[in-house]
C-alpha cells in the first residue's frame, strides 16, 4: 500500500463569473488573503488563490474565471458548500448583511443540536457555511 502520511489537501476550485467581485468577497468580507493571481491568455482564463494562511501549510480556494463567461454557472447538485469557522457568527452575519450578502440560513443552533451555524452565498451563489468557533 502507498504511504499517504505526507498527503494533504491543497485547494478547492470553484468557477467564478466576476473575478474582482469574488476576490473582494473572499478577502474584504471574509478576511482571506489573496496569495496569487495569474492570467493564462492562451487558455483564456485567470486563476486566483485565496485563503487564511500560506499555501505551504493551509488548504486554499482556487477561483477560476473563464474569460467570456457571460451567464452564471450551473452550480449543480453535487457540490454542497465550503465551511469557515468564525468567532462571532451573529456579528459576522450582521456585517455581511450590511454589505448586501445573501444569508439564506440566518445564524442559530443546528436543528438537531450542536453547533451554531449560518449559510451565506458568495457572488456566484456558492454556499458558505459559517460555524461559530470561539
Amino acid at each position: 500500500m502507498t504511504d499517504t502520511s505526507k498527503y494533504r489537501l491543497l485547494h478547492t476550485m470553484i468557477r467564478v463569473k466576476d473575478m474582482d467581485k469574488s476576490i473582494d468577497f473572499y478577502t474584504r468580507l471574509l478576511g482571506m488573503s489573496q496569495m496569487r493571481r495569474q492570467d493564462y491568455p492562451s487558455g483564456e482564463f485567470t486563476l486566483a488563490f485565496v485563503g487564511y494562511g500560506d499555501e505551504k501549510d493551509n488548504a486554499v480556494i482556487e477561483l477560476t474565471h473563464n474569460w467570456g463567461q457571460e451567464t452564471p454557472y450551473d452550480l449543480g447538485s453535487g457540490f454542497g458548500h465550503l465551511a469557515i469557522g468564525v468567532p462571532d457568527i451573529y456579528g459576522t452575519c450582521a456585517a455581511l448583511e450590511k454589505e448586501g450578502v445573501k444569508i439564506p440560513r440566518p445564524p442559530g443552533p443546528m436543528k438537531h443540536g450542536g453547533s451554531v451555524i449560518a449559510f451565506v452565498e458568495d457572488p456566484d451563489g456558492y454556499k458558505i457555511e459559517l460555524i461559530e468557533r470561539k
